[in-house]
């Protein structure tokens, strides 16, 4: 029995599908369920019913799953606990950010740091830290978190019109600690011949019914943030074209592709910036770190680090 194939099965089980692990763990379909399989033969008992369009426990998996998840937990003290004798001479951490979080931000967001310029300062004062970074929708960083993939993560979140911070649907959040890095308005990017590109004042959300709409991937904060403001709106639109970054977002609906929804910016050439009301949807930019187990010394210092440097809103 081996830690990886109880990292697959933990994985498998959470999001009851193998496509999925695969995905989140940077490993082919058929690998994964392969190394199930040969621990389903180890322990003499299938762990996963597969019959079914949504893979499920057994009732043996079931009774499994908290010893994988105890084994798995116990195997990452072991590494923090061997790391604290390097203390912050050596060590890696594994960072989750949204796309395009390692560039600097747009003029509109004021003066903070792209994310790379501040691991590049912290590189200097601790050259022995490595870094692994792995770009994800926030849904999938707070699982990775939550199962020891990620140690740090730079997440999107939505927020309602007053500000307030509102996890509702993330129910992943249990067990994480959060800080704030900063929190901004959407707006409505749209094509110069666009007929919502005419008009000074605030577009209210409801006048993007029936446009297509260019926003990230479902997951993401920013497209949970833009349908949770459709919603309260009573707007049905649809999402025609998916990027993965604000820039890319951008620049499609420069291209004509739709209106884009993105966090205030800077106007640019070939697209008119409509400010969204009746609700404002905003977006918060955080932090997050598993809350029920001690980060290890590096994660600590990087952590450390980042708040410093993003003292939040």
């Amino acid at each position: 029995m081996e830690l990886r194939q109880l990292q697959y099965f933990v994985t498998v089980a959470r999001h009851g599908s193998f496509t999925r692990a695969a995905e989140l763990l940077h490993l082919s379909q058929p690998g994964v369920s392969a190394q199930i399989r040969q621990l389903e033969r180890e322990l003499g008992h299938r762990l996963l019913d597969r019959s079914g369009r949504t893979v499920r426990l057994t009732r043996v998996g079931e009774a499994v799953l908290p010893h994988a998840r105890a084994a798995l937990a116990a195997a990452a003290a072991a590494r923090r606990t061997a790391q604290e004798f390097d203390g912050l001479r050596c060590g890696r951490v594994r960072l989750g950010m949204v796309a395009g979080a390692a560039l600097a931000p747009p003029p509109a967001l004021g003066a903070l740091p792209g994310l790379a310029t501040t691991l590049a300062a912290f590189r200097q004062e601790h050259p022995g830290i490595d870094f692994a970074l792995a770009e994800d929708t926030t849904a999938g960083m707070l699982g990775a978190l939550c199962e020891g993939r990620l140690d740090l993560a730079v997440i999107g979140l939505p927020a309602v019109a007053s500000g307030r911070a509102d996890d509702d649907g993330w129910t992943a959040l249990a067990g994480l600690a959060l800080h704030p890095v900063l929190e901004v308005p959407l707006v409505a990017l749209c094509p110069a011949d666009h007929p919502l590109a005419r008009g000074d004042g605030p577009l209210p959300v409801a006048a993007l019914a029936g446009h297509a709409l260019v926003s990230t991937p479902p997951g993401t904060g920013l497209r949970t943030a833009l349908e949770r403001a459709l919603a309260e709106a009573g707007a049905a639109s649809t999402v025609a074209v998916e990027a993965a970054a604000p820039p890319q977002l951008a620049e499609l609906a420069a291209h004509g592709l739709g209106v884009a929804v993105l966090p205030d910016r800077e106007p640019a050439a070939g697209v008119a910036v409509r400010r969204l009301a009746d609700p404002v949807p905003r977006v918060r930019v955080a932090l997050a770190w598993p809350s029920e187990r001690p980060p290890a010394p590096p994660t600590a210092a990087l952590l450390a680090h980042l708040r410093a440097a993003y003292p939040g809103p």
